[in-house]
C-alpha cells in the first residue's frame, strides 16, 4: 500500500466496508471534494481496479449513497464469481492460433474478394 494514502486513511478515513476479496473501503471525515464526501479503497494485494465488485463499485463513484448490503451483493444464480482483469498477464485471453501459444494463422483460402469502385 502506499503510506500517504495510509496515513491519511489513519488521520480522516472512517470505516465503512469490507467486499469478498478483502478490499477495504473508507470515507472521508473531514474533507470534500466537490461537494461530495472522498471515498477510496485500500486494495488486499495488488492495486487493481478491476478487483472492486460491481456494488463497491457505485458506491465509490457516488451512484449511491449506502453501500449495498450483502444480501444485495449476494449473486443470483444466473451470474458468473468476480474476475479481475487478465489483460497483459499469462491469464489473459489469446485466440487460437496467437503467437504467444505457437500457433498460426490458418491458410488463406483465396475466397476473400476487395472491394473495388465503379468507375
Amino acid at each position: 500500500m502506499i503510506t500517504g494514502t495510509l496515513l491519511y486513511t489513519w488521520l480522516f478515513g472512517t470505516w465503512v466496508g469490507k467486499d469478498e476479496f478483502g478490499n477495504r473501503y473508507f470515507k472521508g471525515s473531514a474533507h470534500k471534494k466537490h461537494g461530495k464526501e472522498r471515498r477510496w479503497v485500500l486494495y488486499k494485494g495488488d492495486r487493481e481496479a478491476s478487483k472492486v465488485p460491481a456494488e463497491w463499485h457505485a458506491w465509490l463513484h457516488h451512484m449511491v449513497d449506502d453501500p449495498l448490503t450483502q444480501e444485495a451483493a449476494d449473486p443470483h444464480s444466473w451470474q458468473k464469481p468476480h474476475k479481475a482483469n487478465q489483460t497483459g498477464t499469462m491469464n489473459a485471453y489469446r485466440p487460437k492460433g496467437h503467437e504467444v501459444l505457437g500457433g498460426t494463422q490458418g491458410g488463406r483460402t483465396g475466397t476473400y474478394e476487395a472491394w473495388q469502385p465503379n468507375d
